[in-house]
Protein backbone atom coordinates (compact mmCIF):
# COMPACT_ATOMS: atom_id res chain seq x y z
CA UNK A 1 0.00 0.00 0.00
CA UNK A 2 1.30 3.72 -0.77
CA UNK A 3 1.91 5.93 1.92
CA UNK A 4 -0.52 8.08 3.35
CA UNK A 5 -1.29 11.17 1.38
CA UNK A 6 -1.09 14.36 3.84
CA UNK A 7 -3.27 16.90 3.09
CA UNK A 8 -2.84 20.57 4.65
CA UNK A 9 -6.07 23.06 4.38
CA UNK A 10 -9.66 21.86 4.83
CA UNK A 11 -11.01 24.22 2.72
CA UNK A 12 -12.71 23.67 -1.01
CA UNK A 13 -9.30 22.86 -2.59
CA UNK A 14 -8.67 20.54 0.18
CA UNK A 15 -11.85 18.70 0.90
CA UNK A 16 -12.21 17.94 -2.94
CA UNK A 17 -8.12 17.36 -2.97
CA UNK A 18 -8.81 14.23 -0.02
CA UNK A 19 -11.61 12.92 -1.70
CA UNK A 20 -10.71 12.76 -4.71
CA UNK A 21 -7.27 10.96 -3.21
CA UNK A 22 -9.64 8.31 -1.24
CA UNK A 23 -11.73 7.58 -4.35
CA UNK A 24 -8.61 6.76 -5.94
CA UNK A 25 -7.56 4.08 -2.91
CA UNK A 26 -5.36 6.34 -0.74
CA UNK A 27 -5.44 6.88 2.58
CA UNK A 28 -5.80 10.53 3.76
CA UNK A 29 -4.72 12.46 6.67
CA UNK A 30 -6.89 16.01 6.43
CA UNK A 31 -5.53 18.69 8.78
CA UNK A 32 -7.33 22.47 9.21
CA UNK A 33 -6.17 24.27 11.75
CA UNK A 34 -10.01 25.27 12.28
CA UNK A 35 -11.95 25.15 15.05
CA UNK A 36 -8.56 25.50 17.50
CA UNK A 37 -7.60 28.78 15.24
CA UNK A 38 -9.51 30.91 12.52
CA UNK A 39 -7.75 33.25 9.64
CA UNK A 40 -9.16 37.08 9.80
CA UNK A 41 -11.48 35.95 7.31
CA UNK A 42 -13.24 32.77 9.02
CA UNK A 43 -15.36 32.36 11.40
CA UNK A 44 -17.11 29.06 11.18
CA UNK A 45 -15.92 26.05 12.55
CA UNK A 46 -17.00 23.91 9.41
CA UNK A 47 -14.63 22.78 6.25
CA UNK A 48 -15.51 24.39 3.30
CA UNK A 49 -16.64 27.61 4.89
CA UNK A 50 -17.73 29.92 1.89
CA UNK A 51 -15.64 33.37 3.10
CA UNK A 52 -16.48 35.89 0.20
CA UNK A 53 -20.11 34.88 -1.62
CA UNK A 54 -22.33 32.59 -1.35
CA UNK A 55 -22.73 32.24 -5.26
CA UNK A 56 -20.74 29.91 -7.97
CA UNK A 57 -21.73 31.97 -10.36
CA UNK A 58 -23.37 30.66 -14.02
CA UNK A 59 -24.73 27.28 -13.96
CA UNK A 60 -25.63 27.47 -18.03
CA UNK A 61 -22.97 24.87 -19.21
CA UNK A 62 -22.80 27.26 -22.25
CA UNK A 63 -20.59 29.24 -19.94
CA UNK A 64 -17.36 28.71 -19.24
CA UNK A 65 -18.00 28.81 -15.45
CA UNK A 66 -20.85 25.91 -16.83
CA UNK A 67 -18.78 23.53 -18.42
CA UNK A 68 -16.28 23.80 -15.59
CA UNK A 69 -18.93 22.47 -13.46
CA UNK A 70 -20.01 20.08 -15.93
CA UNK A 71 -16.35 18.68 -15.88
CA UNK A 72 -15.97 18.84 -12.08
CA UNK A 73 -19.13 16.80 -11.59
CA UNK A 74 -18.26 13.80 -14.45
CA UNK A 75 -14.93 13.82 -12.17
CA UNK A 76 -17.10 13.24 -8.82
CA UNK A 77 -16.85 16.56 -7.02
CA UNK A 78 -17.85 16.84 -3.53
CA UNK A 79 -18.29 20.79 -3.95
CA UNK A 80 -21.09 20.24 -6.60
CA UNK A 81 -22.60 17.61 -5.03
CA UNK A 82 -22.82 19.59 -1.72
CA UNK A 83 -23.85 23.13 -3.76
CA UNK A 84 -26.93 21.03 -5.70
CA UNK A 85 -28.17 19.63 -2.36
CA UNK A 86 -28.14 22.69 -0.89
CA UNK A 87 -29.05 25.42 -3.18
CA UNK A 88 -31.31 28.64 -2.97
CA UNK A 89 -33.01 30.46 -6.16
CA UNK A 90 -30.85 32.76 -7.89
CA UNK A 91 -31.73 32.50 -11.51
CA UNK A 92 -29.15 31.34 -13.75
CA UNK A 93 -26.61 31.34 -11.17
CA UNK A 94 -26.05 28.57 -8.76
CA UNK A 95 -26.06 30.02 -4.99
CA UNK A 96 -26.13 28.16 -2.03
CA UNK A 97 -26.94 28.24 1.41
CA UNK A 98 -23.66 28.74 2.97
CA UNK A 99 -23.88 26.86 6.64
CA UNK A 100 -26.22 23.46 4.65
CA UNK A 101 -23.45 23.61 1.88
CA UNK A 102 -20.67 23.43 4.50
CA UNK A 103 -22.24 20.92 6.65
CA UNK A 104 -23.18 18.82 3.44
CA UNK A 105 -19.20 19.26 2.67
CA UNK A 106 -17.98 17.94 6.53
CA UNK A 107 -20.54 15.06 6.14
CA UNK A 108 -18.99 14.32 3.19
CA UNK A 109 -15.73 13.92 4.46
CA UNK A 110 -16.96 11.92 7.84
CA UNK A 111 -18.29 9.13 5.63
CA UNK A 112 -15.02 8.49 3.46
CA UNK A 113 -13.73 5.98 5.74
CA UNK A 114 -9.68 6.43 3.95
CA UNK A 115 -10.60 10.05 5.75
CA UNK A 116 -8.76 10.76 8.73
CA UNK A 117 -9.38 14.84 10.02
CA UNK A 118 -7.22 16.39 12.79
CA UNK A 119 -7.05 19.90 13.57
CA UNK A 120 -3.43 21.18 14.23
CA UNK A 121 -1.78 24.30 12.82
CA UNK A 122 1.36 23.15 10.21
CA UNK A 123 4.70 25.57 10.15
CA UNK A 124 6.81 23.39 8.10
CA UNK A 125 6.42 22.03 4.61
CA UNK A 126 6.35 18.07 4.37
CA UNK A 127 9.22 16.43 3.09
CA UNK A 128 6.87 13.55 2.18
CA UNK A 129 3.62 13.71 -0.46
CA UNK A 130 1.29 16.08 0.61
CA UNK A 131 -1.08 18.73 -1.21
CA UNK A 132 -1.00 22.23 -0.05
CA UNK A 133 -4.29 23.66 0.11
CA UNK A 134 -3.93 26.33 2.51
CA UNK A 135 -6.03 29.02 1.44
CA UNK A 136 -5.13 32.49 -0.17
CA UNK A 137 -4.52 33.81 3.46
CA UNK A 138 -1.24 31.49 3.67
CA UNK A 139 1.12 32.82 6.90
CA UNK A 140 3.08 32.67 9.22
CA UNK A 141 6.02 30.17 9.18
CA UNK A 142 4.64 27.70 6.70
CA UNK A 143 4.33 31.09 4.34
CA UNK A 144 7.87 31.92 4.93
CA UNK A 145 8.82 28.49 4.26
CA UNK A 146 6.87 28.60 1.03
CA UNK A 147 8.99 32.10 0.04
CA UNK A 148 11.96 30.47 0.86
CA UNK A 149 11.48 27.43 -1.20
CA UNK A 150 9.96 29.04 -4.29
CA UNK A 151 13.10 31.75 -4.70
CA UNK A 152 10.19 34.55 -5.10
CA UNK A 153 8.01 36.85 -2.66
CA UNK A 154 4.44 36.20 -2.74
CA UNK A 155 2.66 38.79 -4.77
CA UNK A 156 -0.99 39.70 -3.21
CA UNK A 157 -4.15 41.08 -4.01
CA UNK A 158 -6.99 42.00 -1.53
CA UNK A 159 -10.43 40.03 -1.41
CA UNK A 160 -13.19 41.99 -0.52
CA UNK A 161 -16.85 40.62 1.30
CA UNK A 162 -20.03 41.86 0.55
CA UNK A 163 -22.40 43.16 3.57
CA UNK A 164 -25.38 40.81 4.35
CA UNK A 165 -28.90 42.32 5.47
CA UNK A 166 -31.80 40.40 7.40
CA UNK A 167 -35.00 40.00 4.62
CA UNK A 168 -37.81 41.25 7.41
CA UNK A 169 -35.92 44.45 7.88
CA UNK A 170 -36.03 45.29 4.29
CA UNK A 171 -38.44 48.16 3.90
CA UNK A 172 -40.78 46.32 0.87
CA UNK A 173 -42.40 49.10 -0.14
CA UNK A 174 -39.16 50.49 -1.65
CA UNK A 175 -37.73 47.09 -2.89
CA UNK A 176 -39.93 44.51 -5.73
CA UNK A 177 -38.74 40.88 -6.65
CA UNK A 178 -37.71 40.47 -9.85
CA UNK A 179 -34.56 38.99 -12.43
CA UNK A 180 -33.43 40.82 -15.04
CA UNK A 181 -35.74 40.49 -18.12
CA UNK A 182 -37.87 38.36 -15.77
CA UNK A 183 -41.67 38.95 -15.52
CA UNK A 184 -42.03 41.91 -12.18
CA UNK A 185 -42.66 40.76 -9.02
CA UNK A 186 -40.91 37.52 -9.57
CA UNK A 187 -37.48 35.88 -9.43
CA UNK A 188 -34.87 35.20 -7.09
CA UNK A 189 -33.00 38.90 -6.57
CA UNK A 190 -34.69 41.37 -4.56
CA UNK A 191 -34.13 44.70 -6.11
CA UNK A 192 -33.85 47.95 -4.35
CA UNK A 193 -34.40 50.72 -6.55
CA UNK A 194 -32.71 54.45 -6.11
CA UNK A 195 -33.87 57.46 -8.43
CA UNK A 196 -31.53 59.61 -10.06
CA UNK A 197 -31.74 62.37 -6.58
CA UNK A 198 -31.06 59.39 -4.92
CA UNK A 199 -28.37 57.99 -6.87
CA UNK A 200 -26.56 61.24 -6.69
CA UNK A 201 -26.77 61.13 -2.91
CA UNK A 202 -25.82 58.10 -2.30
CA UNK A 203 -22.92 58.30 -5.06
CA UNK A 204 -21.04 61.21 -3.07
CA UNK A 205 -21.04 59.08 0.50
CA UNK A 206 -19.73 56.34 -1.11
CA UNK A 207 -16.47 57.89 -3.01
CA UNK A 208 -15.94 60.36 0.36
CA UNK A 209 -16.46 57.40 3.00
CA UNK A 210 -13.72 56.33 5.16
CA UNK A 211 -11.73 53.23 3.56
CA UNK A 212 -9.42 50.67 6.07
CA UNK A 213 -6.15 51.71 5.87
CA UNK A 214 -3.79 49.30 4.40
CA UNK A 215 -0.58 48.83 5.89
CA UNK A 216 2.61 49.79 5.22
CA UNK A 217 3.83 46.70 3.64
CA UNK A 218 0.93 45.88 1.73
CA UNK A 219 -0.04 47.65 -1.56
CA UNK A 220 -3.82 47.50 -3.58
CA UNK A 221 -3.43 44.69 -6.14
CA UNK A 222 -6.98 44.54 -6.58
CA UNK A 223 -8.34 41.35 -8.75
CA UNK A 224 -10.07 43.22 -11.53
CA UNK A 225 -13.12 40.31 -11.13
CA UNK A 226 -14.07 41.33 -7.54
CA UNK A 227 -13.19 45.15 -6.69
CA UNK A 228 -14.65 46.64 -3.59
CA UNK A 229 -17.54 49.21 -4.86
CA UNK A 230 -15.48 52.07 -3.89
CA UNK A 231 -12.80 51.15 -6.29
CA UNK A 232 -15.10 50.94 -8.94
CA UNK A 233 -17.18 54.01 -7.89
CA UNK A 234 -13.52 56.11 -8.09
CA UNK A 235 -13.15 55.08 -11.86
CA UNK A 236 -16.09 57.49 -12.74
CA UNK A 237 -19.89 57.50 -11.63
CA UNK A 238 -21.50 55.43 -14.87
CA UNK A 239 -19.08 52.67 -13.52
CA UNK A 240 -21.46 51.63 -11.39
CA UNK A 241 -24.72 52.68 -13.72
CA UNK A 242 -23.07 49.64 -15.90
CA UNK A 243 -21.71 47.53 -13.52
CA UNK A 244 -23.36 45.83 -10.24
CA UNK A 245 -25.72 48.95 -9.92
CA UNK A 246 -27.12 48.36 -13.96
CA UNK A 247 -31.29 48.81 -13.91
CA UNK A 248 -31.51 47.56 -17.38
CA UNK A 249 -34.13 44.72 -17.59
CA UNK A 250 -35.18 45.86 -13.83
CA UNK A 251 -38.79 47.69 -14.19
CA UNK A 252 -39.94 48.91 -11.02
CA UNK A 253 -43.47 46.85 -11.30
CA UNK A 254 -44.95 49.93 -8.90
CA UNK A 255 -44.06 52.59 -11.63
CA UNK A 256 -43.82 50.55 -14.67
CA UNK A 257 -40.73 52.49 -15.95
CA UNK A 258 -36.88 51.84 -15.08
CA UNK A 259 -35.05 53.33 -12.16
CA UNK A 260 -32.13 54.93 -12.50
CA UNK A 261 -30.09 52.68 -10.44
CA UNK A 262 -30.75 49.50 -8.91
CA UNK A 263 -29.41 47.52 -5.89
CA UNK A 264 -29.88 43.88 -6.05
CA UNK A 265 -29.74 41.75 -3.08
CA UNK A 266 -29.18 37.77 -3.50
CA UNK A 267 -30.78 34.91 -0.86
CA UNK A 268 -28.16 33.94 1.36
CA UNK A 269 -29.87 30.67 2.89
CA UNK A 270 -32.30 28.15 2.15
CA UNK A 271 -35.10 30.22 4.26
CA UNK A 272 -34.22 33.27 2.26
CA UNK A 273 -34.15 34.89 5.94
CA UNK A 274 -30.62 36.48 4.72
CA UNK A 275 -29.53 38.37 1.35
CA UNK A 276 -26.16 40.03 0.03
CA UNK A 277 -25.62 43.15 -1.25
CA UNK A 278 -24.92 41.75 -5.18
CA UNK A 279 -21.18 42.93 -5.87
CA UNK A 280 -20.96 45.39 -3.13
CA UNK A 281 -17.67 44.16 -1.80
CA UNK A 282 -15.78 46.62 0.11
CA UNK A 283 -12.84 48.20 2.35
CA UNK A 284 -15.11 50.89 3.87
CA UNK A 285 -14.56 51.13 7.62
CA UNK A 286 -17.84 49.40 9.39
CA UNK A 287 -19.07 53.11 10.51
CA UNK A 288 -18.75 54.51 7.16
CA UNK A 289 -20.84 51.03 5.57
CA UNK A 290 -23.42 52.26 7.95
CA UNK A 291 -23.89 55.86 6.66
CA UNK A 292 -23.45 54.64 2.61
CA UNK A 293 -25.30 51.75 2.77
CA UNK A 294 -28.69 53.25 4.71
CA UNK A 295 -28.62 55.98 1.70
CA UNK A 296 -30.32 52.74 -0.29
CA UNK A 297 -34.12 53.37 0.68
CA UNK A 298 -34.90 50.00 1.31
CA UNK A 299 -32.19 49.68 3.63
CA UNK A 300 -32.32 52.71 5.56
CA UNK A 301 -33.91 51.18 8.67
CA UNK A 302 -31.92 47.50 7.65
CA UNK A 303 -30.66 44.88 9.71
CA UNK A 304 -27.08 44.79 8.72
CA UNK A 305 -26.00 40.81 10.54
CA UNK A 306 -22.52 41.41 8.65
CA UNK A 307 -20.91 44.16 7.30
CA UNK A 308 -18.55 43.95 4.58
CA UNK A 309 -14.29 43.53 4.96
CA UNK A 310 -11.25 43.19 3.20
CA UNK A 311 -7.94 41.06 3.80
CA UNK A 312 -5.30 40.25 1.56
CA UNK A 313 -4.96 36.97 -0.35
CA UNK A 314 -1.65 35.49 -1.06
CA UNK A 315 -0.65 33.31 -4.22
CA UNK A 316 2.04 31.68 -6.14
CA UNK A 317 4.35 33.17 -9.39
CA UNK A 318 2.94 29.55 -10.79
CA UNK A 319 4.28 29.76 -14.43
CA UNK A 320 7.28 30.19 -12.69
CA UNK A 321 7.51 27.82 -9.24
CA UNK A 322 4.94 25.46 -10.67
CA UNK A 323 4.77 22.70 -12.83
CA UNK A 324 2.26 21.01 -15.49
CA UNK A 325 0.57 19.16 -12.60
CA UNK A 326 0.63 21.50 -10.23
CA UNK A 327 3.78 20.81 -8.04
CA UNK A 328 6.51 22.48 -6.81
CA UNK A 329 9.46 23.02 -9.07
CA UNK A 330 11.90 23.06 -6.08
CA UNK A 331 10.09 20.19 -3.86
CA UNK A 332 7.97 17.95 -6.56
CA UNK A 333 6.74 16.06 -3.83
CA UNK A 334 4.24 18.75 -3.16
CA UNK A 335 1.17 19.92 -4.76
CA UNK A 336 -0.40 23.30 -4.27
CA UNK A 337 -4.38 23.77 -4.92
CA UNK A 338 -6.69 25.91 -4.89
CA UNK A 339 -6.14 30.11 -4.65
CA UNK A 340 -2.80 29.44 -3.75
CA UNK A 341 -1.53 27.71 -6.97
CA UNK A 342 -3.13 31.24 -8.58
CA UNK A 343 -6.95 30.48 -9.52
CA UNK A 344 -9.59 33.23 -8.74
CA UNK A 345 -12.88 31.49 -7.45
CA UNK A 346 -14.90 29.21 -5.46
CA UNK A 347 -15.68 27.26 -8.23
CA UNK A 348 -11.88 27.14 -9.86
CA UNK A 349 -10.30 26.60 -6.64
CA UNK A 350 -12.44 23.05 -6.04
CA UNK A 351 -11.58 21.85 -9.50
CA UNK A 352 -7.91 22.58 -9.02
CA UNK A 353 -8.03 20.64 -5.53
CA UNK A 354 -10.20 17.55 -7.44
CA UNK A 355 -7.24 17.51 -10.09
CA UNK A 356 -4.48 18.12 -7.34
CA UNK A 357 -5.84 14.85 -5.32
CA UNK A 358 -6.44 12.75 -8.52
CA UNK A 359 -2.42 13.07 -9.38
CA UNK A 360 -1.60 13.15 -5.83
CA UNK A 361 -2.63 9.18 -5.31
CA UNK A 362 -1.01 8.92 -8.55
CA UNK A 363 1.86 9.62 -7.70
CA UNK A 364 1.78 7.22 -4.69
CA UNK A 365 0.66 4.51 -6.46
CA UNK A 366 3.47 5.27 -9.51
CA UNK A 367 0.81 5.72 -11.83
CA UNK A 368 1.56 7.89 -14.48
CA UNK A 369 0.40 12.13 -13.78
CA UNK A 370 -2.29 13.11 -15.80
CA UNK A 371 -3.13 16.94 -17.51
CA UNK A 372 -6.64 17.51 -19.11
CA UNK A 373 -6.70 19.05 -22.59
CA UNK A 374 -6.31 22.46 -23.42
CA UNK A 375 -9.51 22.80 -24.83
CA UNK A 376 -11.93 22.01 -21.35
CA UNK A 377 -11.89 24.40 -19.05
CA UNK A 378 -10.01 22.54 -16.13
CA UNK A 379 -7.44 22.63 -19.12
CA UNK A 380 -7.92 25.89 -19.65
CA UNK A 381 -7.32 26.99 -16.23
CA UNK A 382 -3.99 24.62 -16.10
CA UNK A 383 -2.82 26.77 -19.66
CA UNK A 384 -3.26 30.05 -16.66
CA UNK A 385 -0.83 28.25 -14.54
CA UNK A 386 1.52 27.81 -17.19
CA UNK A 387 1.48 30.61 -19.11
CA UNK A 388 5.22 31.90 -18.97
CA UNK A 389 4.45 34.58 -21.48
CA UNK A 390 2.77 36.90 -18.63
CA UNK A 391 5.68 39.09 -17.21
CA UNK A 392 3.19 39.94 -14.12
CA UNK A 393 0.73 37.08 -13.13
CA UNK A 394 -2.36 37.60 -11.85
CA UNK A 395 -4.65 34.82 -10.83
CA UNK A 396 -7.80 34.44 -13.26
CA UNK A 397 -11.26 32.77 -13.30
CA UNK A 398 -12.23 30.39 -15.60
CA UNK A 399 -12.82 32.17 -19.22
CA UNK A 400 -13.25 31.04 -22.72
CA UNK A 401 -10.27 33.01 -23.26
CA UNK A 402 -7.68 30.83 -21.63
CA UNK A 403 -9.20 28.22 -24.34
CA UNK A 404 -7.72 27.85 -27.42
CA UNK A 405 -9.50 29.45 -30.08
CA UNK A 406 -12.26 27.72 -32.39
CA UNK A 407 -11.45 26.52 -35.80
CA UNK A 408 -13.28 28.56 -38.44
CA UNK A 409 -16.00 31.09 -38.64
CA UNK A 410 -18.76 30.97 -35.28
CA UNK A 411 -21.02 33.55 -35.10
CA UNK A 412 -20.72 35.42 -31.22
CA UNK A 413 -24.08 33.99 -30.09
CA UNK A 414 -22.97 30.15 -30.71
CA UNK A 415 -19.56 30.35 -29.44
CA UNK A 416 -20.26 28.94 -25.77
CA UNK A 417 -22.22 26.06 -27.05
CA UNK A 418 -19.31 25.62 -29.89
CA UNK A 419 -16.78 25.59 -26.73
CA UNK A 420 -18.70 23.64 -24.82
CA UNK A 421 -19.06 21.07 -27.11
CA UNK A 422 -15.45 20.73 -28.28
CA UNK A 423 -14.72 20.97 -24.52
CA UNK A 424 -16.92 18.74 -23.43
CA UNK A 425 -16.04 16.09 -26.18
CA UNK A 426 -12.55 16.69 -25.87
CA UNK A 427 -12.69 16.19 -21.66
CA UNK A 428 -14.63 12.94 -21.86
CA UNK A 429 -12.01 11.06 -24.22
CA UNK A 430 -9.12 12.84 -22.17
CA UNK A 431 -11.49 10.96 -19.33
CA UNK A 432 -11.53 7.60 -21.04
CA UNK A 433 -7.50 7.58 -22.02
CA UNK A 434 -6.88 8.31 -18.36
CA UNK A 435 -9.01 5.60 -16.64
CA UNK A 436 -11.37 7.53 -15.08
CA UNK A 437 -15.18 6.86 -15.16
CA UNK A 438 -17.60 9.31 -15.55
CA UNK A 439 -19.16 9.86 -11.40
CA UNK A 440 -22.26 11.52 -13.06
CA UNK A 441 -24.56 11.51 -16.23
CA UNK A 442 -23.14 13.34 -19.25
CA UNK A 443 -24.67 16.90 -19.69
CA UNK A 444 -26.68 17.96 -22.46
CA UNK A 445 -25.70 20.68 -25.00
CA UNK A 446 -27.65 22.75 -27.76
CA UNK A 447 -27.53 21.18 -31.34
CA UNK A 448 -25.03 22.75 -33.50
CA UNK A 449 -26.60 25.67 -35.81
CA UNK A 450 -27.31 24.18 -39.28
Amino acid sequence: MPQELLVIGGGLAGCEAALAAARAGVAVRLVDMKPQEFSPAHHSPHLGELVCSNSLRSDVITSAVGLLKAEMTLLGSAVMTAARATAVGAGKALAVDREAFAKHLEGQIAAQPLISRESARVDALPDHVAVLATGPLTAGALAEELAKLTSSIHLHFYDAIAPIVSLESVDMERAYWGDRYGEPGQGDYLNCPLSREEWGEFYAALISGDQVPLKDFESPQFFEGCLPIEVMAARGEKTLLFGPMKPVGLEDPATGKRPHAVVQLRKENLEGSLLNLVGFQTKLTYQAQDLVFRKIPALAGAEFVRWGSIHRNTFLDAPRVLDPHQRLKAAPHLFVAGQLSGVEGYVESSAMGILCGVNAANLLCQRTLISPPPTSALGGLVTHLQNTATKSFQPSNINFGLLPPLEGRVFKRQRGAAQARRGLADFLAWMEASGLEPAGDIPQLPEEAG
